[in-house]
């Protein structure tokens, strides 16, 4: 049932004024639209992102499936809204609505954010002041919606610890409505909204409701691992695990979106976890067991999906799709079936192994020229220490045989600041991108393009690296200067991250419960969207961090002792805190000899 007295005032009065007005209408082809009378629990999921982005979010489809199909409950979705129309909505004192039915935010019983990157943290607090939702998740009522998060950000939930209610941990298909059912249950016994959490918590392992842990500190004034409160409650929050994929088909009909987003294609995940031990990767971790979708379940879930939406193109989602067992019969049969319908495979996500060599067999260019490849750091003795076992010739006889099939393009990702490096190592990167063109060359009779981009080393939480410190701002400023003088070939484009952004991230990936205090400070003064380069107020945020009190140094830049309790250590992973510490020494070892 649409909100029609909402739904009217915004398209008289707002819709006009705003950029992209289509976004913030619903009504898109495969949206669902439920009578809310009569239903048993309804959850809006929130995506701290612009339309264009979260739509492209794979997440957001799966659970958006899931949930709409359960009985008795409805699912909608937000995004966050551009600063235009945020200004327009609180100049009328307008809510922020759902798109399927135009219900502000704060009349659902769940609010259900994804939290993929951390520089969207001030999105969550827009959506929420705007849905009418107390910031605090302490101040809120019964009546309120239980405000709860997931996703990879969920492995350091205490930067955000004080605008949630509960973050769940893990994989979200089981485990998001095992949440929803058990809340709706328990608001009927009429009990407190405390007592309830509590209850959650306690039922659910893998469930952290922060306000029952205590954070704690050291005599140097880092945090370490908060503790619970109560009996009931767990020291370790385990994660939720889907042990079976084919269990949860893919979307049969996804949304279709108005505009145009960031990916607009079928998108079918094949592989969950990743066979590798990248020590800097927190997707491999926390991604882990190894799980596959049958071939067969594939091909169905990209034939529903191309008679359901009409897109052209399917990519094949995963950590590292070449490791798919029987990856070529896979992408075989999926050129047999929809290349007579002209729909092209794009594989977003290929490991540089010897299976690289044989990939370039069913690559075609149906409807992209670009291969893309994250070899992250080109010597060897660098690979062995950050545990990418990869090979230089694998490389490059995979991109032979893409040029040789019509690639004109390869995108390459690597790293910098990475533990122990060197100036050679920074050497390479430009080596092997200028090696690459000229091998294109060689082939096609005619320079390709190569695009070489580089990220800046951050430790992320959950990761071998995680007792390692950041590099500063002057290192970086140098290595990407350092990597343009280098660079001959006109052929050869360098990519370098934004510094400042890549230090803000680590900042709120690293850090403590204080850092919400930081977030609340920037977000009052302004910021917004700061993961968009042109949107990220620099010197904003520094004095925020200041006036919080937060200690960049200190969170960044200082090395954790092997036995110390980190901030995030009461979340745990699959494979558990020792498998990090033995990666961890391993990498140690290794620097420590040289190679």
């Amino acid at each position: 049932m649409i909100n029609q007295s909402l739904k009217n005032l915004v398209v008289d009065r707002i819709l006009p004024r705003v950029q992209t007005p289509a976004q913030y209408v619903g009504g898109e082809w495969n949206s669902v639209v439920k009578d809310h009378r009569g239903l048993r629990g309804k959850l809006c999921l929130a995506f701290p992102d612009a339309y264009s982005i979260g739509m492209s979010c794979h997440a957001m489809q799966v659970l958006y499936d899931i949930m709409n199909r359960r009985d008795g409950w409805v699912c909608e979705r937000a995004f966050a809204p551009l600063e235009d129309m945020e200004r327009l909505l609180r100049e009328n004192r307008l809510p922020l609505w759902s798109l399927e039915t135009f219900t502000p935010l704060a009349r659902f019983d769940v609010l259900g954010f994804t939290l993929q990157y951390d520089l969207c943290y001030t999105n969550v607090l827009t959506m929420l002041d705007l849905g009418g939702v107390p910031l605090e998740a302490e101040r809120r009522t019964l009546d309120q919606p239980l405000v709860v998060a997931g996703g990879p950000c969920a492995s350091n939930p205490e930067p955000m610890a004080r605008f949630f209610d509960l973050f769940v941990v893990g994989d979200g298909e089981e485990s998001l409505p095992e949440v929803c059912e058990l809340w709706v249950k328990l608001k009927r016994s009429g009990r407190d909204r405390e007592s309830l959490l509590a209850e959650t918590a306690a039922r659910l392992p893998y469930v952290y409701a922060p306000r029952f842990y205590r954070p704690e500190y050291g005599g140097d004034g880092r945090a370490t691992t908060p503790r619970p409160l109560r009996d009931e409650l767990p020291a370790l929050i385990a994660p939720a695990v889907v042990e079976d994929l084919d269990a949860f088909a893919p979307p049969a009909a996804p949304v279709v979106p108005f505009v145009e987003c960031v990916h607009d294609r079928i998108a079918v995940e094949i592989m969950r976890g990743c066979p590798g031990r990248c020590r800097f990767c927190q997707s491999t971790t926390i991604k882990r067991p190894l799980r596959f979708r049958s071939i067969e379940n594939v091909v169905q879930a990209a034939m529903e999906q191309y008679r359901n939406t009409g897109y052209n193109e399917i990519s094949l989602l995963s950590l590292s799709s070449s490791d798919y067992p029987d990856f070529d019969v896979l992408v075989g049969r999926l050129h047999e079936i929809f290349r007579p319908l002209h729909v092209g495979v794009s594989l977003p996500s290929l490991r540089v192994t010897e299976q690289l060599r044989v990939v370039g067999e069913v690559l075609n260019t149906d409807r992209h020229s670009s291969l893309t490849l994250a070899p992250e750091v080109a010597r060897d003795e660098m690979r062995r220490r950050i545990g990418k076992p990869i090979a230089n010739e694998d490389l490059m006889a995979g991109c032979r045989r893409a040029f040789e099939r019509g690639f004109s393009r390869v995108k390459l990702y690597f790293m910098c600041g990475l533990p122990g490096e060197r100036e050679r190592d920074l050497d390479g990167i430009v080596e092997m991108s200028e090696s690459i063109s000229r091998l294109g060359k060689e082939v096609r009779g005619r320079p390709v393009e190569i695009v070489a981009s580089v990220s800046n080393f951050i430790p992320k939480p959950q990761t071998p690296f995680q007792w390692n410190a950041m590099r500063r701002r002057e290192y970086f400023r140098w290595a990407h200067e350092y990597l343009r003088r280098r660079k001959r070939l006109r052929s050869v484009r360098l990519r370098c991250h934004e510094v400042e952004a890549s230090l803000l991230e680590g900042v709120l990936c690293r850090g403590d419960r204080r850092a919400g205090e930081a977030v609340e400070l920037a977000w009052r003064r302004g910021a917004r969207f700061d993961a968009w380069t042109e949107k990220l107020k620099h010197e904003l945020w520094r004095q925020a961090l200041d006036d919080a009190g937060i200690d960049v140094e200190r969170t960044l830049h200082a090395p954790y002792a092997a036995d110390a309790q980190l901030p995030w250590d009461h979340v745990g992973i699959r494979q558990g805190r020792a498998y990090l510490e033995r990666e961890r020494q391993l990498a140690a070892d290794r620097q420590a000899a040289g190679y």
